[in-house]
């Protein structure tokens, strides 16, 4: 991986190309999934079946498109008891992380005669989108935990989980037991845009939802950024990254194996070290090199740092602290010799990682905090999955009738400013004659 000096007209030109990487759409793909979206919509199961069959599981039926019972039973027969232990340890931590997020419902009475307030209430249907993961083989059961045990916390009573099936028309056992763990109730074998089309309009056999959570290929993501405003979803998320500051306490091993980590998912993913000292970006360098040839993944790792990697080095942690802001990375890592006291300082982060032995797969298993975060800069104004995605706030308000005409000359005089008469009216007929009794 390259390594930069910073600043310089090479380091900006690099930053652009990171930075403004992987989130604009083709006409292309537009046009195929609203195509796809619309055909849902218009002919439900039969539509669903048709791309099910065409690039999934080519016998597939329309009633076996549920997961049954029988399958929940027969996936807990497949699953050992190492994979139960770390599965309950991440339920547990996430679940505990999240309880802390629920919104509360208030009342405020400060004035005298009103009453205003927020309700809180969770929405009643939600849909989480888990990607099949190279047919099947490699179940990300991390996305069910993030997506599913939230909208649980938040209190919605339906939610459904969709996910590509194998050819064979099955689901990995893994995400069967991780569903019903987490409390989904019920299990569609749908992927990609036809997938979101039924969660968002519904068919014959799937319910309409809510809302709409969690990653997916383009199709998927595209998919949901079109019915966004029909249905709520989570974000509209682009390719992993990761952003590493270090200085010189770090151990190049470290950083360069926590680089790959997101560099492996993808071509388009993006990760760089930011850091202080030049022997450390050598370092980096010559890990990187060494750690790439064990990997079952070399050639996307390979291909993502050569597009979307780099090594920045800067004069000191100040200008580092500030370019990682202004990159608002969806992961940073700050592995340097005192990261509590540059904590303060980040703005832009979907998350934090602090310290040497606080490597960012800790927290896509088992920290607590949701994995599912925004990228491409949308830190700058957007947040981590949360339990706040499945609530809808509610304002609540109450006049007396002497509070309200204690206030009423000055709402009339604000609806009049704005030309909006019949809004004025509807306060001067009460201040005129105050409680109608027949």
């Amino acid at each position: 991986m390259k390594i930069y000096d910073y600043p310089s007209m090479s380091a900006e030109k690099k930053l652009g190309t990171i930075v403004n990487r992987g989130m604009n759409f083709k006409k292309k793909d537009i046009l195929t999934v609203t195509r796809i979206l619309e055909d849902v919509q218009k002919n439900g199961n039969r539509a669903l079946i048709k791309y099910v069959n065409q690039f999934d599981a080519p016998k597939m039926t329309i009633d076996q498109m549920v997961v049954s019972e029988a399958e929940y039973k027969d996936a807990a027969k497949q699953v050992d008891g190492s994979f139960r232990r770390a599965m309950n340890r991440a339920v547990d931590q996430i679940a505990s992380f999240h309880r802390l997020q629920s919104p509360k419902s208030w009342i405020q009475t400060d004035r005298p005669g009103t009453m205003v307030g927020q309700m809180v209430n969770p929405v009643q249907a939600s849909g989480v989108y888990v990607p099949g993961g190279k047919g099947g083989t490699t179940p990300l059961v991390s996305s069910v935990l993030m997506g599913v045990i939230p909208a649980q916390i938040a209190g919605v009573e339906r939610i459904v989980m969709v996910t590509p099936p194998t050819r064979d028309g099955r689901v990995n056992p893994h995400l069967l037991v991780a569903a019903r763990k987490a409390g989904v109730n019920e299990v569609y074998k749908i992927g990609s845009a036809w997938a979101i089309a039924a969660l968002t309009y519904g068919t014959e056999t799937v319910k309409s939802v809510d809302v709409i959570v969690g990653p997916g290929n383009l199709y998927v993501t595209l998919a949901k950024k079109i019915v966004a405003g029909t249905v709520g979803i989570d974000m509209v998320a682009g390719p992993s990254e990761i952003l590493v500051v270090a200085d010189a306490s770090a151990d190049p091993r470290y950083v360069a194996a926590d680089l790959l980590s997101q560099a492996e998912h993808d071509v388009l993913a993006s990760a760089v070290l930011i850091t202080d000292s030049r022997e450390l970006a050598a370092g980096v360098s010559q890990a990187l090199g060494t750690q790439l040839e064990a990997l079952e993944r070399r050639e996307i790792a390979q291909a993502s740092l050569a597009s979307y990697g780099a090594i920045l080095v800067v004069d000191d942690l100040d200008v580092a602290i500030d370019l990682a802001n202004r990159i608002a990375p969806e992961h940073l890592e700050l592995q340097i010799e005192e990261p509590f006291e540059y904590l303060g300082r980040i703005r832009n982060a979907g998350a934090v990682f602090l310290g040497s032995f606080t490597p960012e797969p800790v927290g896509d298993y088992v920290a607590g905090p949701n994995h599912v975060l925004p990228t491409a800069g949308t830190a700058r104004f957007s947040s981590a999955l949360s339990v706040d995605h499945f609530v809808k706030k509610t304002s609540i308000i109450h006049y007396s009738e002497t509070a309200f005409k204690k206030e009423a000359a000055d709402i009339v005089r604000l609806a009049e400013t704005e030309g909006l008469t019949a809004h004025a009216n509807a306060i001067k007929i009460r201040s005129a004659s105050g409680r109608h009794r027949p």
